[in-house]
């Protein structure tokens, strides 16, 4: 992540545009910094990857999201990578972490995306990476959303992550508590698995 996006950051008034015909709107507070770990949820629908990737263009962040490894594949590898795609590989457990952790520290701007239900389909809890990637990098978790009910793509607030994940927990389901998913009755639980 040190090196910087390969393309420009902005065709924010095209996206922004397409946003606004689709009937969504953005709200985006401000970013306590230039780090963070982004969370993407819920995660129900392949639509939220497409209405995700509009709006991190319409508000111009330089934003990185992982992925499972195999949609890095041919045909749409290089493609999934030139828009900020970060492989990971499940089979390797731990070095997940130490990786984004210190791509997050070389780099002076640095935001994660992360779908911490790591798929589309209900879960009874969440995975703690994202919690231990945030904590370990020094770095707060905004809790980014799009709500299909509202039609709208945000941030719902900023959580700073401490040693106490049950109290952290609560503060982002307390962010995410009028949030619609796409199919509501596939978003996971708010709880560590």
């Amino acid at each position: 992540m040190a090196d910087p996006l390969p393309f420009p950051v902005a065709p924010q008034r095209w996206a922004a545009f397409v946003l606004k015909r689709l009937g969504w709107s953005i709200d985006m507070p401000a970013p306590p910094g230039p780090k963070m770990v982004l969370l993407a949820y819920p995660h129900t629908s392949n639509w939220d990857f497409i209405i995700g990737l509009i709006a991190r263009f319409t508000f111009g962040w330089p934003v990185r999201w992982v992925g499972k490894h195999t949609i890095f594949r041919a045909p749409f590898g290089r493609f999934f990578r030139w828009l900020g795609g970060i492989p990971i590989n499940r089979s390797r457990p731990g070095g997940f972490i130490d990786d984004v952790v210190a791509r997050i520290q070389a780099d002076p701007h640095a935001i994660v995306c992360i779908a911490p239900e790591g798929t589309r389909s209900y879960v009874e809890g969440w995975k703690s990476g994202f919690h231990r990637i945030a904590r370990t990098a020094k770095v707060p978790i905004a809790l980014g959303y799009i709500d299909w009910g509202r039609r709208c793509v945000g941030i719902a607030g900023y959580v700073q992550p401490t040693d106490d994940i049950e109290a952290d927990l609560a503060a982002i389901r307390a962010g995410y508590a009028s949030v619609t998913a796409f199919y509501p009755e596939k978003a996971g639980r708010i709880a560590i698995r």
